[in-house]
Formats: C-alpha cells, sequence, structure tokens
C-alpha cells in the first residue's frame, strides 16, 4: 500500500459508492460463508463440534480472501504497472464504504423529509437488521443514527487502518472477518458455538479501530461546531453499558456528539430486545440529528482518511 493507492481509492469511494451492478468481494465471501454453513449444518451438532466448524470455517474464509488477494495482485505487478496500480485501487476501494454509507443514510432522511414513513421504512431496512415495519418517525432517525456510528468504524476506519498496516490482503480479510460476524456471529440458535470465534475475531480486529472511530467523530464535532466535550463525556461514560466491547464507542460518542439518546428496544424477527441507552440525558433522536449525523460521519471520514495518508507517507518517508 501506498498513499497514491490510499488516496485514489478513497477519493473513487466517496465519489462512486458502491454500486450495486458492479462486483463485489463481499458477495463472494457471503457465497463462501453460506457454502461452508450449509455442509457444517450448525446447530445439529454438539456445542463442541459446532465450534470446532465454525472456527475452520472462519480461518477458511480469511485465508482463502488474504491469499487470493495476493494472487491477483501479483499477476497484475507481472502483466504491467499500470495494471497492478489500477487493480490494487479498485480492490482498495472495494473495502471502503463511506459513499455507499451516506447515500443509504440521506435516502432514509429524504423520505423522511418528504413526510413518507413507509418509504423510510423501507429504506431503513436495506442498512439495518431489526425490524422496521412499525417504527415511528424518532425510531427511524435512531436507527439511522446508530447505523452511521457503528459503521464509521466498521465501513470506514477500520478498513483505512488495515490497509495502512497491511494493503490490500489484510484489509480484505478484515472485510471477510466484518462479513463472518454479521452472517454467523449470532448468539441465538443454530450460531450460538457455531458462530463463536467468528464474533470473537471480531471483536479483536475492531478493537483499536472502534476506539479511533470514537475519537474521529469527537474531532469532526469540534470541527462542525457540535458537542466535541459531549461526545467525550458520554463516549467514556456510557461505552461500557452496550453489550458489544466494540460498537458502544462510536455509539456513545455520536450520542454526546448530537445530544441525543440511542438505544432502547428493538426488534428482531419479531422479538424485543432491550439495548441499554447511551447519552440518557439527551433528546428523542429526530430528522435534523440524522441530518447532523451524515454531516458528522463525513467529517470524521475525512479525518480518518487524511490521518492514515499522512501515517502512510511517514512509513515510507
Amino acid at each position: 500500500m501506498n498513499a497514491l493507492v490510499l488516496g485514489c481509492a478513497y477519493a473513487v469511494d466517496v465519489i462512486a459508492g458502491d454500486p450495486e451492478w458492479l462486483p463485489h468481494p463481499v458477495r463472494l465471501m457471503g457465497r463462501m460463508i453460506a457454502a461452508g454453513e450449509a455442509m457444517a449444518t450448525p446447530g445439529r451438532h454438539s456445542p463442541g463440534r459446532d465450534l470446532v466448524q465454525g472456527a475452520v470455517l472462519t480461518m477458511a474464509v480469511v485465508a482463502v480472501t488474504a491469499a487470493a488477494a495476493v494472487v491477483v495482485l501479483v499477476i497484475a505487478r507481472r502483466l504491467y504497472p499500470g495494471v497492478a496500480l489500477v487493480t490494487e485501487v479498485l480492490l482498495a476501494w472495494t473495502v471502503l464504504a463511506t459513499g455507499s454509507l451516506l447515500t443509504e443514510a440521506r435516502r432514509v432522511i429524504h423520505a423522511l423529509e418528504d413526510n413518507d414513513l413507509p418509504s423510510a421504512r423501507a429504506q431503513l431496512a436495506r442498512i439495518v437488521g431489526r425490524d422496521t415495519a412499525t417504527l415511528t418517525e424518532s425510531d427511524v432517525a435512531r436507527g439511522v443514527i446508530e447505523t452511521l456510528a457503528e459503521s464509521t468504524c466498521d465501513g470506514i476506519v477500520a478498513p483505512l487502518c488495515f490497509l495502512v498496516a497491511g494493503g490490500v490482503p489484510a484489509a480484505l480479510a478484515y472485510k471477510a472477518v466484518n462479513t463472518l460476524d454479521s452472517m454467523i456471529g449470532h448468539r441465538e440458535r443454530p450460531y450460538t458455538y457455531f458462530g463463536r470465534v467468528a464474533a470473537r475475531v471480531d471483536d479483536v480486529v475492531n478493537f483499536i479501530p472502534a476506539r479511533l472511530s470514537a475519537l474521529a467523530i469527537a474531532v469532526a464535532a469540534a470541527c462542525l461546531g457540535k458537542n466535541a466535550t459531549g461526545a467525550l463525556r458520554v463516549w467514556r461514560r456510557d461505552h461500557a453499558d452496550h453489550d458489544s466491547p466494540n460498537a458502544g464507542h462510536p455509539e456513545a460518542a455520536m450520542a454526546g456528539a448530537l445530544g441525543v439518546c440511542l438505544g432502547g428496544t428493538n426488534d428482531y424477527d419479531g422479538v424485543p430486545v432491550v439495548k441499554p441507552l447511551l447519552g440518557i440525558d439527551g433528546t428523542a433522536p429526530t430528522i435534523a440529528a440524522a441530518r447532523a449525523a451524515c454531516r458528522l460521519v463525513a467529517v470524521a471520514s475525512l479525518v480518518s482518511a487524511v490521518a492514515a495518508l499522512l501515517v502512510e507517507v511517514a512509513w515510507h518517508s
């Protein structure tokens, strides 16, 4: 990885997002995971066997993803330097998600601004796992804000960290871990044991990026005249209340920056799940707060990209 590739990939992502017609490595990862799950049939065996099979699947998907990236880059470099540069930029682009994240969030917000709550619910369902059919306007706004905050880590800061640390193969391996966690890293059956290793690996690889994401949100709040002090205060006070060891960091910082209360009850497949409140002294989320969250994430993304570029330049100087 070098600063030119990183800068070009980030620029392409911000401008083009993630076109649905374009083949994406994450879809291939999803197919590998689904095929492995079908062969393993989790939930039909002992907990120990499920745990081992899930661990093997996790290691296999991550290893195959990283190895495939190395092979593609080696072939591209042997063909022609220009081909190698374009290939590396395109692959690095696929691990970043600033453009698509902001586009999807703004679609929900625009529907709310048009007083089209059914459309807003449908748009929100594209980016969250919770049931959206009966959500109120404030609930939809909360879903947008929470997704923006959590995805600041998963879709922006963490990929940038791995691009800097290990180039495209490391960043794609991170996306494989992230995809494994989203598909099988659940506490509910049949994934209770089968997805445990994937979930724990995801916790490990996001440990530093989650905290950097919260810091980036606080810096963005200072840049935009939002409550940077509140972001730091709520981040420090509430991050441990979240059931995830990582997601609570950017979500708490976002709650403090906007002065809103996040968390509460969400339904998943009709089952209510109560999550701790972050920023309990804040107000209910609004459309205006969701718009402000988009601006915060856009600036946090830019701050993170500039920091990554500076590290990359310093590393190679």
